[in-house]
């Protein structure tokens, strides 16, 4: 932690953490007002004093109530929280990884989940059409697709916390870990897609979508159960992944084990992407992009940046996932499909533009 003789904090310094807590102050700002539009807007536009005083116990309208408390809430929550552990998880992975490429979806997690819910359609029989005429697909048994996709996926953190204990904590043999594991399981999602019937291979398709109106409020326990966790863990960590950032030899002398920093650093990421992805599917590019835009930002000093991550991970994919369920109203889209149509774009800018 920062040291001053006499106890006196400078001008500057002082100035420096007020900028900074301001900043953190209008995120949280930004995430509540994106929260109460996105209850508010939808194919029945309800009013934002009505979505106030349903939220403070004060309705005066059952029907609107329903939609807000059974529908709506539930969806805007899991994007918050969602998008908060990608975006949490990714700052932490590029300081443990000293890699800007890091993200959750780099260990292969992502790739491990979507073979598990594929599992469970084409073994299991996790998967049926729900309407002949409409062609609509469903998951007949989301607990068990569910259950088969963590499975998968916390076999993927184990496989890579395996081959970094026998190869040593490098960020070369995680990353590289996960690119094996990634291609690993897309090719046996692959396999299992060639040998699926018609119905199969819809049901899989359309697990892997991320979509965020699949959780309940069973569902947002169980996640926010993890994610918050998890974000404490990463910000109590803070200055761990400060030192990381000037270099192992730098951490090593400042006291810091890395190599126990850098594990279960990985383990936790690997556990929180591995609970987003089981109960909404793949979401891409929140995990990589919102980290290099907080850093931008807020700059790279992990007690501001972590935090930063956390808010703007959610406040984007809530917003996205407003956007998509209005884009092609009455038919809702996929948020994945918007995050990623805006996500590589963003980061090809980010990358061309530098920093200044």
């Amino acid at each position: 932690m920062p040291h001053f003789e006499d106890g006196v904090i400078p001008a500057e310094y002082s100035a420096y953490i007020s900028r900074k807590t301001l900043l953190l102050i209008g995120l949280v700002g930004l995430s509540g007002l994106l929260l109460v539009t996105a209850v508010s807007l939808g194919a029945v536009r309800i009013p934002l004093a009505d979505v106030l005083r349903t939220l403070l116990g004060q309705a005066d309208n059952t029907r609107l109530a329903l939609i807000i408390w059974n529908i709506r809430l539930p969806q805007a929550l899991a994007a918050i929280l969602a998008g908060m552990g990608l975006a949490v998880a990714g700052a932490a992975m590029q300081s443990i990884l000293r890699n800007p490429l890091g993200s959750p979806f780099t260990l292969g997690v992502s790739q491990a989940g979507a073979f598990g819910a594929a599992f469970s359609v084409m073994v299991l029989g996790s998967g049926i059409m729900q309407s002949a005429n409409a062609g609509a697909v469903t998951i007949l048994n989301p607990w068990l697709t569910t259950a088969c996709a963590f499975a998968f996926c916390l076999l993927a953190a184990l496989v890579i916390v395996a081959v970094a204990r026998l190869r040593g904590t490098t960020p070369e043999v995680m990353v590289l870990a996960g690119v094996a594991l990634g291609s690993l399981f897309t090719a046996g999602t692959m396999l299992l897609q060639y040998f699926a019937d018609d119905v199969q291979l819809a049901a899989m398709v359309f697990w892997t979508f991320g979509d965020t109106a699949r959780a309940g409020w069973r569902e947002i326990g169980i996640m926010a159960g993890v994610v918050v966790p998890a974000m404490v863990f990463f910000i109590a960590n803070r200055w761990n992944y400060n030192a990381i950032d000037a270099g192992d030899e730098t951490a090593h002398g400042l006291g810091v084990l890395v190599e126990r920093v850098r594990l279960t650093g990985m383990l936790a990421a690997c556990v929180l992407t591995a609970t987003v992805v089981s109960f909404l599917g793949i979401i891409g590019f929140v995990g990589l992009v919102c980290p290099h835009i907080a850093r931008r930002m807020i700059g790279d000093d992990h007690r501001f940046l972590l935090p930063a991550s956390c808010l703007l991970g959610g406040a984007l994919l809530l917003a996205a996932d407003t956007a998509a369920r209005l884009a092609l109203a009455p038919h809702v889209l996929p948020v994945s499909v918007l995050t990623a149509f805006l996500g590589a774009p963003t980061f090809l800018f980010l990358l061309v533009r530098g920093r200044r």
